[in-house]
């Protein structure tokens, strides 16, 4: 049986501080990839152009709207495919990539819809890099995506951005229910599927709010987030990201060595 391909797709606005570690960190995972900026003003854009011309296949798309990522990899339904979302504010353990990509390869997750991975949501950063503080998943939300495209034959209807939203037609014997909680069951120390979600860090040299709000706030179908936004900023008060707060700050906070996150890919 040959070994899945595996697409990693990035979607970008304004993260010209993060984003270049964050590709490199994740490069050598994907076989292909698909990299995505919505209009950033700062210099996300010619950053990613850049790192695209050290990667062996990739491509750069700027889009209008971030839901047109996700028609970028919609079409990989059916294959013997993985699909990797990348954001700028997602650092991964390269070394724990490499190891989870042979593990995609052998086919230890064929049978899974989606793989969800150990997340440290991080409140504070060593200025050396050596260490972090934040919020664990679990008890936090996990927010990694890596889904198994060979379980659907389909993924349409409206997406705010790629994999989220839609409705995937799922092949007999898969169902949204087939997914492995590798957080759930996996220490971080040993996890090969670990990420600094930089959240509630600056991403941008242009200076905008860290705990900005998330594409699904601006773009869901649910707009109850925006009508919360609106109401904060009428009465002067701060407009930031409920959907984060609640989201990735459960439990104790802790703090984590972080040298071979940022240990140059």
């Amino acid at each position: 049986m040959s070994a899945p391909r595996i697409v990693g797709i990035m979607l970008v606005r304004n993260e010209d501080l993060l984003v270049s570690t964050a590709l490199r960190n994740a490069a050598s995972f994907a076989d292909e990839w698909i990299l995505c900026d919505h209009g950033s003003a700062d210099g996300t854009l010619p950053i990613l152009r850049a790192e695209a011309q050290l990667l062996p296949s990739a491509s750069v798309h700027r889009l209008r709207h971030p839901s047109e990522s996700h028609d970028l990899v919609k079409k990989f339904a059916g294959e013997d495919a993985w699909v990797f979302g990348l954001d700028g504010d997602e650092i991964y353990d390269p070394a724990g990539l490499r190891r989870l990509r042979g593990r995609l390869q052998a086919g230890e997750f064929r049978e899974d819809w989606m793989v969800l991975g150990n997340v440290l949501h991080v409140t504070k950063l060593a200025t050396d890099h050596s260490a972090v503080s934040g919020f664990l998943a679990p008890p936090c939300r996990s927010m990694t995506k890596l889904y198994n495209f060979s379980a659907i034959d389909s993924w349409d209807g409206y997406c705010a951005e790629r994999l989220h939203g839609g409705t995937p037609r799922f092949r007999p014997g898969y169902d949204q229910s087939r997914k492995r909680n590798l957080h759930e069951v996996t220490p971080w120390e040993s996890s090969d599927f670990r990420c600094l979600h930089m959240c509630f860090q600056p991403r941008s040299s242009r200076g905008s709010d860290a705990a900005r709000p998330n594409i699904m706030e601006l773009y869901g179908p649910s707009r109850r987030w925006s009508w919360w936004r609106a109401l904060r900023r009428v009465s002067g008060l701060s407009a930031d990201a409920r959907w984060k707060h609640e989201r990735y700050r459960r439990g104790d906070e802790v703090t984590v060595g972080a040298a071979s996150f940022f240990a140059g890919g």
